[in-house]
């Protein structure tokens, strides 16, 4: 080849050439060519298969329930249950079971499911509430104007908020489910930092107290130390 031919050549690579160490310098590699696959962009596209999914909305993430109330809604179905079939097999030994004694004996065990169901105990920031069969109470934790303590043959604390909500529940359950307990203290935190909380710092100052004597009791027990 003469030299006005490779002087020709060499004039036509210099422009690819400039383009090619433009767009590495611009864009930091270089660029792929014609039917290769870009090894960066196939990089990104499995990061995105492989991001992890984002966290539970907002609202139902905080929220906590009594962990015991399933075991005592099968407890209270169970008692109902019993008492059907014993008055059933009393029944018919006895000759007696017609339709509208049976209809009498299901509507007994039926009304004594209902007295043994249990309240469903929810909390989350700023809130509680109790849920009976047909009727939901929620306080603002972050509201609360006084928690009163009930004594009786069973305690109960009760729990008023400035807006008027009255919730009823058994210290119980708190004890047994430290988050609720969490939530509720949180709560009250804020209600007596901006001075609503007038009356019943006390009972929830001993039932603090009652919480750690429990859990260090947990703990001990765990560890053979008890």
């Amino acid at each position: 080849m003469g030299r006005c031919g490779r002087t020709a050549l060499g004039a036509r690579q210099e422009p690819a050439v400039g383009r090619q160490k433009a767009v590495k310098e611009r864009f930091g590699r270089a660029a792929a060519g014609p039917g290769l696959p870009n090894v960066c962009a196939m990089k990104r596209r499995d990061d995105t298969h492989a991001r992890p999914a984002g966290a539970s909305p907002a609202g139902t993430a905080g929220v906590v329930h009594d962990r015991g109330w399933a075991a005592e809604v099968r407890a209270a179905a169970g008692c109902a249950g019993v008492l059907l079939g014993l008055l059933l097999c009393v029944d018919r030994a006895a000759g007696s079971l017609t339709w509208w004694r049976g209809a009498l004996w299901a509507a007994l065990a039926l009304l004594l499911l209902c007295v043994l169901f249990p309240v469903r105990v929810s909390a989350g920031v700023g809130w509680l509430a109790v849920r009976r069969l047909l009727v939901t109470r929620r306080v603002r934790t972050d509201l609360l104007i006084t928690v009163r303590p009930l004594d009786g043959v069973a305690q109960r604390l009760i729990l008023r908020d400035s807006l008027g909500n009255r919730v009823e529940i058994d210290p119980e359950i708190l004890v047994r489910n430290p988050n609720l307990w969490y939530l509720l203290d949180q709560g009250a935190r804020v209600s007596e930092a901006a001075g609503t909380l007038l009356c019943g710092t006390t009972a929830l100052h001993r039932l603090a107290r009652r919480l750690d004597q429990e859990t260090a009791q947990a703990v001990f027990r765990v560890s053979g130390m008890e």
